[in-house]
């Protein structure tokens, strides 16, 4: 048995998508982009990486502050998402959180404005919330006396007599800052993927940090065959892509929630949704021709009219004809989400051996271990994925 300590070692902040859901979003060079990605993630564990990709990691905090300087008044502020809203929610004063705000949101927005204001943060930044006291509580796993708290899915743990513990425990809230923003005006702030946090005023009363992956133990470094194999990995996915190319470009404007390329999406979330292992090409591909027909057959039956079942008839046909029309083009974009998918997650399987913080899915009175929740890589140019291994984290946060 393990010990405890053995598992130790947007625009606006935008939706962010999955790495391999590239090549339906963006077609072919969403294909190209994500395989660079990888390359560049390789690198980066082997040592030459020329930054030209960071890498931060998502943790399961909620809810999200933004908070810092208003640039059109000089106030200091915190608020949630709202914050960018048409009518924006921006708060500077404990009455005007209550005002806009309601449920629990209020009192960690009161804290945050207390709290944060400490910090000197002359930008606008945002973080995700982790535990204000009363949500730290105390744990014994796998034999060892913890500390944890649990803002979301996920329950962070810490050794109950490390000097984290008692940083954590000193404090009045905790924060991990993910995301600045610059510009002259609220309604038109840019947002970019990264905080330095070297910046702000230090305080007993706040446990922050960026979210920035840091591995100065080496330990996720690549080894000479672990390299060789992911390369290997890679190789297999540009082939696919290239393969795939003509009815990737098709499929990424088919954005209609009942054409093939947007279904093709769904069907891949489903199966993760239900814990399944997205794996064999042939039998995928045959699952969601079935699928494919099922879903349009469910739209025929719920109308009531002919010329309206008529109409999603005619589309169902055009969908099915398009499926076998390009059938062998269809394999190769499956086999190439299938690729990708393996390659990302042999990636966040490396990086997942550094952990500063025990991260563990509470089940009924025990603990699971688990990852942490994933990653998010940004390249040069600024475009950002997620790297999570979705079997793992996907489900428990679908069904916890």
């Amino acid at each position: 048995m393990y010990s405890f300590k053995q598992y130790l070692s947007e625009s606006k902040n935008t939706h962010l998508e999955h790495l391999e859901d590239e090549i339906i979003n963006n077609g072919y060079q969403g294909g190209v982009n994500a395989v660079e990605f990888l390359k560049s993630l390789r690198n980066m564990l082997v040592g030459s990486s020329g930054k030209k990709v960071n890498v931060s990691v998502k943790w399961d905090g909620a809810p999200a502050v933004i908070c810092g300087t208003n640039p059109e008044n000089g106030k200091f502020f915190v608020g949630s998402k709202s914050v960018f809203n048409v009518n924006p929610k921006i708060n500077y004063t404990p009455a005007d959180i209550r005002k806009n705000h309601s449920g629990g949101l209020v009192d960690k927005l009161i804290v945050a404005l207390r709290e944060l204001r400490k910090l000197n943060i002359k930008g606008v930044v945002q973080g995700d919330f982790l535990y204000t006291p009363d949500e730290i509580k105390t744990a014994t796993i796998r034999g060892e006396k913890v500390i944890t708290f649990t803002p979301n899915t996920i329950t962070y743990a810490i050794p109950e007599d490390s000097n984290l513990a008692k940083r954590i425990q000193s404090s009045k809230m905790g924060i991990i800052f993910h995301t600045s923003y610059t510009g002259r005006k609220m309604s038109n702030l840019k947002a970019k993927f990264g905080v330095n946090v070297r910046s702000f005023s230090k305080t007993n009363s706040v446990f922050f940090d960026d979210a920035g992956y840091k591995d100065t133990s080496g330990v996720a470094t690549f080894t000479e065959l672990e390299s060789d194999q992911y390369d290997a990995l890679l190789r297999m996915a540009a082939g696919s892509i290239s393969k795939g190319k003509g009815v990737l470009d098709i499929m990424k404007r088919q954005t209609n929630l009942l054409s093939v390329g947007a279904r093709l999406k769904i069907f891949f979330n489903d199966f993760i949704r239900r814990g399944q292992t997205i794996a064999n090409v042939k039998k995928l591909q045959s699952n969601f021709r079935k699928y494919y027909a099922k879903v349009l057959d469910d739209e025929i039956s719920k109308r009531k009219t002919q010329s309206a079942k008529d109409r999603f008839n005619a589309q169902r046909d055009e969908g099915l004809k398009f499926i076998d029309r390009y059938e062998n083009q269809i394999y190769f974009a499956i086999a190439s989400y299938v690729t990708l998918q393996r390659t990302k997650n042999y990636l966040v399987n490396k990086m997942n051996q550094i952990k500063s913080i025990g991260t563990f899915i509470q089940r009924g009175n025990g603990f699971e271990v688990t990852n942490p929740e994933g990653y998010v890589a940004v390249d040069r140019l600024g475009r950002a994925v997620k790297l999570v291994d979705r079997l793992e984290f996907s489900t428990a946060n679908f069904t916890v």
